[in-house]
């Protein structure tokens, strides 16, 4: 009897723990995944061939001044483009540097950061320039000069030259899109094993009640000597 009612205990504690355990690994996945990640679909042929419309991309929530050259952001300019949607671009140059565009001339432009030939292999058909007027910018403290990929097809700093030389504040930046899918694949992974074991818990737990009821129930009843009248 006490070994029914030692693993009735046993059963009961194991339900807690791996129940427990599943919670902190299904909401702590899903709260911290919607903290540091965002998703978003591109809407846009402006980062072609790198991204197209309709491609979804995985962006982790950074703050504008962590970002370098040669990332692809997501930011918001309602000033510029007329609404708070997200806008993906790559950063081109940050605080401090001068780019130039364009050295040389068709598929061999170069823009020029700190005065070094940039090489973009992302390019749209290898257009680096796209037919934009050309420009020399020195990028401001706190600011990042953006271009997409498809130069012919974006209207990214080049359209907005005259306001801090097309750069955008750090501050607009809203995350860098990450490359692939290994992130998600972790977190989604971690919230279904989540779920797995608040399952298993919940069934370790009905298991633990029908072993104490068994357990009750086997108890002999009192002799008829020992009650009472």
């Amino acid at each position: 009897m006490d070994d029914v009612r030692g693993k009735g205990r046993g059963l009961g504690i194991a339900a807690v723990v791996v129940g427990l355990l599943g919670l902190v690994l299904g909401l702590g996945g899903v709260g911290f995944s919607r903290y540091q990640y965002g998703g978003s679909v591109v809407s846009s042929e402006s980062m072609e061939p790198t991204y197209g419309p309709g491609d979804r991309v995985v962006y982790e929530r950074v703050d504008g001044s962590e970002v370098r050259r040669g990332d692809i952001v997501v930011f918001t300019a309602p000033d510029r483009y007329g609404s708070d949607g997200l806008v993906m671009e790559r950063v081109v140059a940050v605080a401090g540097d001068r780019v130039t565009c364009c050295a040389r001339t068709g598929t061999e432009a170069r823009i020029t950061v700190n005065g070094r030939p940039l090489q973009e292999p992302y390019v749209k058909d290898g257009d680096a320039f796209g037919g934009f007027m050309e420009y020399d910018v020195r990028v401001p403290e706190g600011r990042l000069f953006l271009l997409g990929d498809h130069r012919a097809n974006s209207r990214d700093s080049r359209a907005f030259l005259s306001d801090h030389g097309g750069t955008l504040p750090v501050s607009a930046i809203r995350g860098r899109v990450i490359d692939g899918y290994t992130v998600p694949v972790v977190f989604g992974t971690a919230m279904i094993l989540g779920l797995v074991l608040a399952l298993a818990g919940a069934g370790l737990g009905i298991a633990a009640f029908v072993v104490r009821r068994q357990a009750r129930a086997a108890v002999p009843p009192p002799p008829p000597w020992a009650v009472r009248g």
